[in-house]
């Protein structure tokens, strides 16, 4: 990723202690407080493979893995959205979320494909539990339980909202440029296929007879 003025970048797997150790250095006060936050976004997805709920599964992971650095890192109130896959499942991450914010609904926004079963999850109103202590090395769906209510126990509806202007851009369509280029901020990465795929632009990729 490009630099951006005022961002800091780590890179790393939010999954593994020394990267969350990294983050929530760069949230502690001279003190070694942590100087907590208003909003936690995460916008990681696994490289998909097709396989529904082995995609699902490692969504759902990643997703844990940011909400877990959220209970070191978000203040009381604070909101939390993240990208999540919404398949038949769904319903057990929202249980799991809702333990810690008082207001969790999935939103799927114009400008994602219909065809795709990307969704937003969006959490507000974000409190830790009554005795409850976080703990990186130990993510809170292994420690922490408490009994459901019959409410709770009982089917239900996972929130939805479609949302977006209808007059913005249709991302199942395709439009017409109506305005100047832009240069992008970083340039497209050069892959190994690359020399393959300007090959095969001017038909002078081999094909193989097997």
């Amino acid at each position: 990723m490009a630099p951006l003025p005022g961002v800091e970048q780590i890179k790393g797997d939010i999954t593994k202690r020394s990267t969350i150790e990294e983050i929530l250095d760069r949230f502690k006060t001279s003190d070694e407080k942590i100087n907590k936050a208003d909003l936690v976004i995460c916008d990681g997805a696994p490289d998909v493979t097709g396989l529904h709920d082995i995609d699902e599964f490692v969504q759902g992971n990643l997703v844990l893995a940011a909400l877990n650095i959220c209970l070191h890192v978000l203040c009381e109130n604070g909101n939390f959205v993240s990208k999540i896959f919404r398949t038949k499942n769904i319903d057990l991450l929202y249980q799991q979320l809702k333990l810690f914010f008082d207001d969790v609904v999935i939103a799927k926004p114009r400008s994602s494909r219909n065809s795709s079963v990307e969704s937003f999850i969006v959490c507000r109103q974000f409190h830790l539990p009554d005795n409850f202590i976080p703990n990186i090395d130990e993510p809170f769906i292994y420690t922490y339980e408490r009994t459901l209510t019959n409410q709770e126990k009982s089917s239900f509806v996972v929130p939805f909202i479609a949302c977006g202007s209808l007059d913005g851009f249709d991302s199942d369509k395709t439009y017409p440029l109506e305005q100047e280029y832009i240069e992008p901020i970083q340039p497209p990465i050069h892959p190994a296929y690359e020399e393959a795929c300007a090959l095969k632009k001017t038909k002078k990729l081999p094909i193989s007879s097997s």
